[in-house]
């Protein structure tokens, strides 16, 4: 399973690696946030993480300067999409993690009115309960009409 893993990084493409992060058996690849209104007060993070090791972990926190940053789960309840924070979320022994929108998310609070803007770079840390502290840059991207909605404005 890990040859299988390690060639899956191989086969990404090169922008993944252009914005990636790895520590020990731990690759987290494209960590990103949507641009976000003016009026927006939150704004939402999403990531991969590769488990390339055979001991589980959990990501725990993400510390990075705002008011509050939170682990979010989105969970729909008929048509109503709402959020709960969530105490970690699980990264598998020998799996690939992914949180994205209508999944599992970072969730950055307190922009009061400085708006995620294209090309900005969000300094983070992410902390995990074996791996300890990793250090990435959320980039600011474009939304476009092929990706999902984040309902990151909540």
């Amino acid at each position: 399973m890990r040859k299988i893993l390690s060639m899956l990084l191989m086969l990404q493409p090169a922008a993944l690696f252009a914005h990636g992060y790895g520590f020990g058996d731990l690759v987290v690849a494209h960590p990103i946030v949507f641009e976000t209104p003016q009026t927006a007060q939150t704004g939402a993070g999403y990531l991969t993480i590769f488990n390339n090791g055979a001991t589980d972990d959990v990501l725990i926190a993400v510390k990075a300067d705002f008011p509050r940053v939170t682990l979010h789960q989105t969970i729909m309840q008929g048509d109503i999409a709402s959020m709960a924070d969530i105490d970690g979320i699980p990264v598998p022994a020998l799996k690939v993690t992914t949180l994205e929108p209508g999944g599992a998310h970072v969730m950055f609070m307190g922009l009061a009115g400085d708006p995620f803007e294209v090309g900005e770079e969000i300094k983070a840390t992410l902390v995990f309960a074996e791996a300890g502290e990793i250090d990435v840059v959320f980039r600011v991207e474009a939304r476009s009409d092929d990706k999902p909605v984040d309902h990151s404005n909540h």
